[in-house]
């Protein structure tokens, strides 16, 4: 014979029988049955017990600790003065009442009992579903309040007239399409494609989740592009599936300029509200990474948790200058369209750390868009953030004594300072200089407006001349000048090119200030070179080495290409009245933000950083 095991329940021991024993199955049905009605039983005694209290025990607000918002709902509403001085018929159409709610919930529990599991589960599933959407309509996000547009200008259109150029803009156009399209057929709602293997793909920069990386990133080119049913695809996409609950961890980053700049610049340009909306979720997801001892924000930040850390690969755990130095644009629209001083406050507060403590310079991937952002700032301010401009100023010109030099064969290059020595080796990522010195000139110091366009004029023919000695006419990720060697790569692992944007970005802000054009014949060549060498069937594929004939592919269509790449290349044969400087400035992944033309207005939060 089995001995039942004892356990402990709320101080009690009760027999619970050990695997094996004897369940008396010829009774089972008999005691199913009377458990059930034991139950019913204890059901309808507590909810007469419920009733009776709620009707009969004293209203005193003294003992009323937590208002649970039911009052409207169980308490009966007692005209002022006549407390406790129910009638007799009063108090018997209480009793009735509770009689009638004690009989009705008899009956919903017996007919509960029954409804086959299905139905129940059924049932259960359907409760679970609306008291979820219930606490989402809640929970959810609040509205927002209105806020003056900015002025938009230009946002479509951008017709060059001339039919040759037109033709190229057209096939640019079409390369965007390719792309799209294979993304939408092969990696739809992954962030990125593998062209070749003809699917999804992701990186380490989007932790270990499923974002759509590529439909936010592109939203704003298809716009200008045209290609609406495209846009429209997208949008239904992020506004059923774009979730920032998940168990990720991502760049702060990155995520900052792809995710939050793509919806702020989709927003602008359609008047979508989902995606002003979308932005919000996830900038108040990113700041958690701002909780740090010095305010500058974690590298990486896990969008559930909000727990932070910096790369592993950085210097001793150290955050990065272009990271945590290029958040100001897409901040400052948050701030704007929110009322939320929070977003303003936390880059003003990493701008004022930085103007104390800066003594590191770079221009490449470590340091270049932070300067940019600098630069930016100030033009999105209408050219009111004069203490962004000035830091700007200072930081170009401590780059131009340190890090700029000329080759032997006249090249201007902007070499990499390194462990107390200039590095004489350019990456593909500091070609964006070019333009950036372009767009600075005007409002430069000591009226070095016409040096700064020349500086920029020269950093793009250096870039040109990096394309154009490879044997595919597309630049390498780095290259040096020594060695007899000049704008050329020489390692292995810096003879890729991964579909960059860097130059072509230049060849435009070029186009754009002094409508030179070389810079258009400059930005065919790497067009004609992409189609060439990158395009496969299932969308374009960086190559591993631009000095080799028969490249090898990297499978991997990078969202930037469609954000950035193929946007600066239909911007530069397009008119000067598609998203004109003068209203539009173009955060580091090319989306563009509109000029926020204050005047009287007041960004909550900045008097106080004054």
């Amino acid at each position: 014979m089995t001995t039942p095991a004892l356990l402990p329940l709320s101080g009690r021991r009760i027999p619970t029988l050990s695997p094996g024993a004897s369940s008396f199955p010829h009774h089972r049905a008999t005691l199913r049955l009377s458990e059930k009605f034991i139950l019913l039983l204890i059901l309808s005694a507590f909810i007469t017990l419920c009733f009776g209290a709620f009707f009969f025990l004293p209203d005193n607000s003294k003992h009323k600790r937590f208002d649970l918002g039911l009052e409207d709902v169980l308490i009966p509403h007692i005209e002022p003065g006549k407390e406790g001085r129910h009638s007799g018929g009063q108090e018997e159409s209480l009793r009735d009442k509770i009689r009638a709610d004690h009989e009705r919930a008899l009956q919903e529990a017996k007919e509960k009992l029954r409804k086959s599991k299905e139905e129940l589960r059924a049932e259960i599933q359907t409760e679970k579903t609306k008291v979820a959407e219930d606490l989402k309509k809640k929970d959810g996000p609040k509205p927002l309040p209105p806020v003056p547009m900015p002025k938009l200008v230009g946002i479509n259109d951008g017709d060059p007239g001339d039919p040759d150029v037109k033709e190229k803009r057209d096939k640019i156009r079409e390369m965007m399409k390719h792309a799209w399209d294979s993304y939408r057929q092969y990696g739809w709602g992954h962030n990125e494609l593998k062209p070749i293997a003809k699917k999804g793909h992701s990186t380490n920069i989007f932790g270990n989740s499923q974002m759509g990386a590529t439909i936010v990133d592109a939203l704003d080119t298809l716009y200008i592009m045209g290609l609406h049913d495209e846009f429209k695809d997208g949008q239904e996409w992020i506004e059923q599936n774009l979730d920032f609950s998940v168990n990720a961890e991502v760049s702060v980053f990155e995520v900052n300029i792809r995710f939050i700049g793509g919806l702020l610049a989709a927003y602008y340009l359609s008047g979508q509200e989902v995606f002003k909306v979308k932005a919000v979720q996830l900038a108040e997801k990113l700041l958690p990474a701002f909780n740090t001892p010095t305010g500058i924000p974690w590298a990486m930040v896990n969008l559930k948790s909000g727990v932070g850390h910096n790369w592993g690969w950085a210097s001793a755990g150290s955050s990065i200058l272009a990271e945590f130095g290029t958040l100001h644009m897409e901040f400052v629209h948050l701030t704007y369209l929110t009322g939320n001083p929070a977003y303003y406050q936390k880059v003003m507060h990493i701008r004022k750390l930085l103007l104390h403590s800066l003594n590191h310079t770079s221009v490449g991937g470590l340091g270049d868009s932070f300067y940019e952002y600098l630069l930016k700032a100030w033009l999105m301010s209408d050219k009111t953030d004069t203490e962004a401009r000035k830091t700007y100023d200072d930081a170009i010109e401590a780059i131009e004594r340190h890090l700029i030099r000329k080759s032997n064969g006249g090249l201007t290059f902007i070499g990499e300072w390194k462990n107390g020595h200039l590095e004489r080796k350019m990456g593909h990522l500091t070609c964006f200089a070019g333009g950036m010195f372009a767009l600075g000139a005007d409002g430069s110091p000591d009226d070095k407006a016409g040096h700064y366009l020349q500086l920029g004029a020269e950093i793009a023919h250096t870039c040109h001349e990096s394309y154009d000695r490879t044997v595919l006419k597309l630049g390498p990720e780095a290259f040096k000048f020594d060695s007899g060697l000049e704008a050329v790569a020489v390692r292995q692992n810096e003879k890729y090119y991964i579909l960059r944007p860097e130059v072509i970005e230049t060849y435009w802000y070029m186009w754009r200030f002094t409508h030179d054009p070389k810079y258009r014949q400059w930005g065919w060549e790497a067009a004609q070179a992409i189609d060439k060498y990158c395009r496969v069937s299932g969308g374009f594929s960086g190559v591993k080495d631009v000095y080799s004939s028969n490249p090898t592919y990297d499978d991997v269509q990078q969202s930037f290409f469609l954000a950035e790449t193929l946007k600066y290349l239909y911007l530069l044969f397009s008119s000067d009245e598609l998203l004109p400087l003068e209203n539009w400035v173009f955060n580091t992944e090319a989306h563009p933000l509109p000029v926020l033309h204050l005047g009287n207005l007041t960004l909550p939060g900045s008097q106080d950083q004054r």
